[in-house]
């Protein structure tokens, strides 16, 4: 039997995502269901037969299955990650919290640092000494390492070691020399270092990146090895593929030896599936916006492309404030994330104000209104008594919701609040909305850009809920809403590429490079990641980190496609002047430019796929029901079943289109129609306020 489907899954905070597509055969067909945070593989397992069954398929026909996880998130995030020792320079012990130096808050004078990882007592510095220019200055103490390691071993009883020794970005036997010992003493102990995982400028930084790596991975290897043992049980002999932080896919094993580079997965994924349907629409300019259970994210896509960045921070203390968290190196698509998704928990806080999420009631217990035990109540306890959403039809009437527990505990929150609860709904509704514009103003205004020019791409479980609320409050002009919405990361997991992302640290004047040095680079990582995809038709975009002289953060800057050598120094200074003048406004006419990474995206082609979404037959009005919009009050609007809405269908607001995994509610300024792709595509009209950019 021919191997023609594929398979997406998402697991998310609150549910686990899959879509399952066969382009032989025409099918593309969405499951959802409550993630199993004791054991995500389980949800996967039952979400995959599930699948097969509604479309007839054996698992022999599976091909791939692409994953993607918020497991490594979530780690960092509870503290929940291995017991992990670190190896550093002698000296330099304390690295993880001396950082920068700097309050990343000079004026909170109640502002914490994020947490480490590694404490003080599970650090060790060794004598051995590398240089800033990459030479030996001092060799490694083979003796101290191995006494280090027996202590953390043998008396502090660690599951993981970090490695990160000074400058081994340049030079880094020391590093491959420590880990050989430690896997002679300690066979099976996973040991990260960090000129594998972050080889560039940074100690702190590289040294952090280490420390997260070693923390999450026995839980990633062992997560991942249950899951293809439970794969293999069912019968599934394809490939299974990670979902990567810049929107790429990788191997299993690359996944178990850097599982920080899945920080992002899932984000990434409803990135990567916004840039895909916005070239099949037409839409050059996307504010992708993406809302699930726990978190709600935004993302510019210009031209069918995410952005992308190469620094990150994981367990922000503060989101809005960089800084607060643990930085990590590692290509990551550049969004905004706030803790506010349709399982956020509305509570009073201690001066009696109104206050939602980040923390979120998840799968377990759940929204009060899923009936699960909650108590508290939700961002979709509130969108029930709106009425954007239907108690009966919620999960394709699999799930029916109980519009009576959820009036009961808003009504219990408006009483503290001091208001009705309706007051208290609407206030859950307009907080929410609020915060969300805030996010998505602040990530396009640092980008230079004007969110009345974008179109507002909504998905996720809550997106398309929440879409119309936002647009109006961004005064966007236009909102698409495609088909499949709340499954929407599974599915870009589906239109990924292979992706390979290779950095090393060279830091030099531009008129000072050693040009054959720069070229054996570039060979070396062309080669691990040819090595790495396993296949010759790879795609190779070179590009450096750029300062000027004397400066202490980067800009990524393009290089060109030709042989790198002394000719290229004006084309690569004049687009360095151009890049900096579009992030800062200016340039320092007197300014000589330093290189100090040199990177090299490979990508390999990703999978031909074509939207196989049929209208179902039959009238798709399903009645009406009265709804609550910000600025119109209450109103009367007509229900629709958009699987059967087909491609030319019009109308105008107010209405509410219901899908089993998702629900969009439209008010009375809205012109409606539904395109060749059976996306919703929803036109605000402004009337007299300000006219729209576009």
């Amino acid at each position: 039997m021919a191997r023609t489907t594929r398979l997406g899954i998402d697991v998310g905070g609150t549910f686990t995502d899959l879509v399952l597509h066969d382009e032989a055969r025409g099918v593309t067909h969405a499951g959802k269901l409550l993630t199993t945070p004791e054991d995500p593989s389980r949800a996967v397992i039952d979400g995959v037969g599930r699948l097969l069954a509604e479309t007839g398929t054996e698992i022999t026909q599976v091909q791939d299955i692409v994953h993607g996880t918020t497991l490594v998130t979530n780690t960092v995030l509870e503290r929940t990650g291995a017991k992990t020792g670190l190896l550093t320079t002698e000296g330099f012990r304390d690295i993880l919290e001396m950082g920068r130096e700097i309050r990343y808050d000079a004026e909170d004078l109640h502002a914490r640092p994020a947490p480490v990882l590694v404490p003080r007592r599970l650090r060790y510095g060794v004598p051995g000494r590398i240089t800033a220019d990459g030479t030996e200055h001092s060799p490694l103490d083979e003796e101290a390492v191995r006494k280090a390691v027996r202590v953390l071993v043998d008396e502090d009883g660690i599951a993981a070691l970090a490695v990160a020794f000074l400058h081994s970005y340049l030079n880094p036997v020391h590093e491959r020399q420590a880990r050989d010992l430690v896997h002679s003493l300690v066979p099976g102990l996973p040991v990260t270092v960090s000129c594998e995982v972050a080889p560039e400028l940074g100690e702190y930084e590289r040294t952090s990146t280490a420390c997260v790596n070693a923390y999450v991975q026995p839980a990633m290897r062992g997560y991942l090895s249950r899951l293809e043992r439970e794969l293999g049980r069912i019968g599934f002999a394809g490939r299974l593929a990670l979902m990567l932080s810049s929107g790429g896919l990788t191997t299993v094993e690359q996944a178990m030896a850097f599982p920080v580079r899945l920080l992002e997965s899932g984000p990434a994924a409803g990135a990567i599936a916004a840039a895909f349907l916005a070239s099949r629409a037409g839409e050059p300019r996307i504010v992708a916006f993406d809302m699930g259970g726990t978190t709600a994210k935004t993302c510019l896509v210009e031209d069918g492309r995410p952005r992308l960045r190469h620094e990150f921070e994981a367990g922000r203390v503060d989101k809005f404030k960089p800084g607060s968290g643990l930085p990590v190196r590692l290509t990551v698509v550049d969004l905004i994330e706030i803790g506010t998704g349709g399982g956020s928990i509305a509570v009073a806080d201690d001066l009696g104000l109104l206050k939602v999420g980040p923390r979120s009631a998840g799968s377990v217990p759940g929204p009060v209104a899923y009936g699960r035990g909650g108590t508290q109540p939700t961002v979709t306890d509130a969108d029930l008594l709106a009425g954007y959403l239907d108690a009966g039809h919620f999960l394709g009437g699999e799930m029916p919701l109980s519009l009576a527990e959820a009036e009961r505990a808003v009504g219990e929150l408006g009483t503290r609040l001091g208001v009705s609860q309706q007051a208290a709904a609407a206030g859950i509704h307009d907080l929410v909305t609020e915060n969300m514009a805030a996010a998505a103003r602040m990530h396009l205004a640092e980008k230079g850009r004007d969110p009345r020019g974008y179109t507002l791409m909504a998905f996720g479980g809550a997106g398309p809920v929440h879409a119309y609320a936002l647009a109006r409050r961004l005064k966007v002009p236009r909102v698409i809403v495609p088909m499949g919405a709340g499954v929407m990361s599974a599915f870009g997991f589906l239109v990924a590429a292979p992706r390979v992302d290779e950095v090393r640290g060279y830091p030099v004047a531009l008129t000072r490079v050693d040009w054959q040095r720069v070229a054996s680079l570039y060979d070396q990582m062309a080669a691990h990641a040819r090595g790495v995809l396993g296949r010759p038709d790879v795609v190779m975009t070179r590009s450096a980190d750029m300062r000027y002289l004397g400066q202490g953060f980067e800009i990524t800057v393009p290089l060109p496609d030709e042989e790198l050598s002394a000719a290229r120094e004006a084309e690569i200074r004049d687009t360095f002047h151009r890049t900096y003048q579009e992030v800062f406004g200016r340039t320092l006419g007197d300014g000589a430019p330093e290189l100090t990474s040199w990177r090299l995206s490979a990508t390999g082609p990703a999978a031909e796929l074509t939207l196989a979404h049929h209208a179902r037959g039959g009238s798709p009005h399903r009645g009406r029901r009265a709804v609550r919009f910000p600025d119109f009050g209450e109103v009367a609007a007509d229900v629709y079943d958009r699987s059967a809405l087909p491609p030319g269908w019009a109308c105008r607001g107010p209405a509410v289109f219901e899908e089993r995994e998702t629900s969009c509610a439209v008010g009375p300024d809205c012109r409606v129609v539904v395109d060749g792709q059976h996306n919703l595509i929803i036109n605000i009209d402004y009337g007299r306020e300000e006219v729209p950019i576009r």
